[in-house]
């Protein structure tokens, strides 16, 4: 970054904090913001703050919300016999876009994963029993991702609530829609047949 001017530099260093983003695509961006007008730029630079200092979480499931209680949470059409528990915010949108599920959320901000010092107690464990049994929640769907983290995460969630007397169901996990066996790996397969289903 020494060919740079020193604003450049630090706009091309902030951009490379981003997730996905190397240098070369931070260098991109920061040329392609220099050769935008500055009221684009002002607009961007404007949607940043104000994503910061409106955005909150939803006192109910913990998800990304400009109210107290998000959309979903105060939908009335919702059924709240079922409940779907997502480890980020935008793992609760990939579900949502379904349209297939139509019950309540709760986002756990994370998963457990001790070597990174991600304890039970650090994510929003604590506020989803409350919750389920003021709602009288009939079904727990697990919805990690599967991986090492998201697998001991959705095993330590269906330990503590299974003794409830919930039923606890797990996503199915294997091929995807239009996806060739070959190009899969061995675990994708190993799932895919465990989570067979009769047909």
């Amino acid at each position: 970054m020494l060919h740079y001017a020193k604003p450049l530099a630090q706009l091309v260093g902030e951009l490379e904090k981003l997730p996905g983003i190397g240098p070369k695509s931070a260098q991109r961006m920061a040329f392609y913001l220099l050769r935008v007008p500055t009221e684009e730029a002002r607009k961007l630079a404007d949607a940043i703050l104000e994503v910061k200092e409106k955005i909150g979480f939803c006192k109910e499931c913990y998800n990304f919300t400009d109210k107290e209680v998000c959309d979903i949470c105060s939908d009335p059409r919702r059924d709240a016999s079922f409940m779907c528990v997502v480890a980020e915010p935008r793992d609760l949108i990939a579900m949502d876009k379904t349209n297939e599920y139509r019950g309540l959320y709760h986002v756990l901000q994370g998963v457990i994963s001790p070597q990174d010092g991600i304890m039970p107690d650090m994510l929003r464990i604590r506020e989803l029993f409350p919750r389920i049994s003021r709602l009288g929640v009939k079904e727990v769907i697990l919805a990690t991702n599967p991986t090492v983290e998201g697998e001991a995460t959705a095993l330590y969630l269906a330990q503590r609530l299974k003794p409830a007397g919930l039923k606890v169901t797990r996503i199915a996990h294997g091929l995807p829609a239009g996806g060739d066996l070959d190009y899969a790996d061995q675990a994708t397969l190993i799932s895919a047949l465990n989570w067979r289903r009769e047909m």
